[in-house]
């Protein structure tokens, strides 16, 4: 079987666990005022669950397009040295980092200081518009989420915030 039916098959198994967990442990823990309103906080999660289980059995089940011929989408192991598996590394031990350095830098800074080593991983070398782009995506999505979802997120640092 291909690496990616492997994949599929993973996502499926993750997508079943997570659509139990939305269907039958999130909706019998909702008070009873919740469960009389259209839509739940487990509502979002099951279309995720059922657009992931379809999309998984697709893939498993062949019905994506078929390639001709070998594809340059598709990952030869024997070729592993050949792939950027460095870049992908660094890529997810920045999304680590960014994980850590959440509540201590505040939002703002380590959304900043994320796209910024994240395009300079990826090959980007003009500093000045990786800067710009940086501050205005960072600042644009703590507005969104802030101002207009009405979620607090602290865009500074923790000593900042008093706490």
């Amino acid at each position: 079987m291909a690496i990616d039916r492997w994949i599929a098959l993973v996502i499926l198994m993750l997508c079943f666990a997570y659509g139990y967990a939305a269907y039958f442990t999130m909706d019998g823990l909702l008070p009873p005022i919740m469960k009389q309103r259209p839509i739940w906080p487990s509502t979002f999660p099951k279309v995720l669950a059922a657009g992931g289980i379809i999309l998984s059995l697709s893939i498993l089940l062949g019905f994506e397009k078929a390639p001709k011929k070998e594809d340059a989408a598709d990952i030869n192991l024997s070729r592993l040295g050949e792939y950027k598996v460095g870049q992908a590394l660094m890529l997810l031990g920045l999304m680590v980092a960014y994980a850590f350095l959440l509540r201590p830098l505040g939002f703002l800074a380590a959304t900043f200081l994320f796209l910024a080593c994240g395009s300079f991983i990826l090959g980007e070398r003009r500093f000045v518009l990786m800067a710009v782009v940086a501050a205005i995506a960072a600042g644009s999505i703590w507005y969104l989420v802030d101002a207009v979802l009405g979620i607090f997120l602290s865009p500074l640092p923790s000593f900042m915030n008093g706490g």
